[in-house]
C-alpha cells in the first residue's frame, strides 16, 4: 500500500503542474456549460437548455479526464520509458492503475466545483439533493473507474501515437452515442439500443435523472457501468506493457 500512495502522490503532484491539462479539462467543459445554455441549439424539447447541459457535460468531463487526458498522458510516459523505470520497484501494475485512476478522481473533484456553481449562476436547479448527489457521486465513481480502464487499456499496448489517435476517435464515438449533447431518443432505435450498452450512455442517462431531474436512475446505468469498472480496469491491468 504504501507503494501505491506514494505513486498517488506523485500523479498528482505531476498532474497539477500540467497547466495545459487542467486549462482542457476545466477550461473546455466551462465553455461549453456556458455557450450550450445560452445558445439553444440542442435537441432538448421542453426541458430547459441548462438543465440538460449542465448533467451532460459533467458526464463529459468526466470522459475526457479518465479516458482521454489519462490514456494520452500515460501513452506518452510509456513512450518516453517512465513507466520502465516504475517496473523495477515494488509497484505492480494493477497499484500503477489503482493510482491513476485514484488521481483522476482529484481532477474530477476539481472540475465539479468550478461547472456546478457556473451552472447553478446559470439557472440550473437541482432537486432532491439529498438523494440526487450520492447518486451522482455513486455514478461518477464507477464510470471514472470504467473510462479510466479503457485509456489505460489502450496505452498499456498501443504506441503512443496510435494509442493518441484510438483515444480520441473513441472520445467522438462515445461523445456522439453518449446522450451528452445529441438526447439518445433523437438516434435510432438499435443505435440508440447499442449506445445503451456503452458506458458513456450509461453514465449521461443516470446523471441527467439523478441531477437533471429526469426521474429515477436507470437500473440499466447502474449495471452497465458496474460491469464495465469490474472489466477494464481487470484487462488493463492484466495486458499493460511498462515499455
Amino acid at each position: 500500500m504504501r507503494a501505491l500512495w506514494a505513486q498517488v502522490r506523485a500523479e498528482t503532484w505531476m498532474t497539477l503542474r500540467r497547466g495545459e491539462t487542467l486549462l482542457v479539462t476545466v477550461g473546455i467543459p466551462v465553455v461549453f456549460v456556458v455557450f450550450f445554455s445560452e445558445v439553444h441549439v440542442l435537441p432538448t424539447g421542453r426541458v430547459p437548455a441548462v438543465t440538460f447541459v449542465v448533467p451532460g457535460i459533467l458526464a463529459l468531463a468526466v470522459m475526457s479526464t479518465a479516458m482521454v487526458a489519462l490514456g494520452s498522458a500515460t501513452g506518452f510516459e510509456r513512450a518516453y520509458g517512465v513507466l520502465k523505470r516504475l517496473g523495477a520497484t515494488p509497484l505492480r501494475r494493477d497499484r500503477l492503475v489503482a493510482a491513476k485512476i485514484a488521481t483522476v478522481v482529484g481532477v474530477e473533484l476539481i472540475q465539479g466545483s468550478v461547472l456546478v456553481p457556473i451552472g447553478l449562476g446559470l439557472g440550473w436547479r437541482l432537486a432532491g439533493a439529498g438523494t440526487s448527489v450520492p447518486q451522482a457521486v455513486g455514478l461518477v465513481l464507477l464510470a471514472t473507474i470504467a473510462f479510466g480502464g479503457v485509456g489505460l487499456l489502450l496505452a498499456g499496448v498501443l504506441r503512443a501515437e496510435v494509442n493518441l489517435a484510438a483515444t480520441n476517435g473513441l472520445y467522438l464515438v462515445l461523445l456522439l452515442l453518449g446522450g451528452m449533447l445529441v438526447p439518445l431518443s433523437k438516434l435510432p432505435g438499435g443505435l440508440a439500443a447499442f449506445a445503451r450498452l456503452l458506458p458513456a450512455a450509461a453514465l449521461s442517462s443516470g446523471l441527467h435523472a439523478s441531477l437533471g431531474g429526469a426521474g429515477a436512475v436507470p437500473v440499466e446505468s447502474w449495471v452497465v457501468l458496474a460491469i464495465w469498472s469490474l472489466a477494464s480496469p481487470t484487462v488493463a491491468s492484466l495486458t499493460f506493457r511498462w515499455e
